[in-house]
């Protein structure tokens, strides 16, 4: 399953929101899908999916604005990871 879809299988999870899967460019923060608290929750179930560790210094809001960005974000922390 591509990066992008299974962000988007999380996100709707973690944010109660299965319409969500048909949007990978929705700005997260500006519509309230997600806040500090589903953050780390989002982070929490990514970093079970793939077997990678995020830390909350790690976050930067930018990085983190859209489901695709997301899913950039963490095909770089997995290939950095496995090197």
């Amino acid at each position: 399953m591509p990066m992008l879809d299974q962000v988007l299988e999380i996100l709707a999870t973690v944010t109660n929101s299965p319409e969500l899967v048909q949007h990978p460019d929705i700005r997260l923060y500006d519509l309230h899908l997600l806040d500090s608290f589903k953050t780390i929750e989002l982070m929490l179930a990514l970093s079970e999916r793939f077997g990678v560790e995020l830390a909350p210094a790690e976050f930067d809001r930018q990085e983190w604005e859209t489901p695709r960005a997301i899913a950039r974000f963490m095909e770089t922390k997995i290939a950095v990871s496995a090197s």
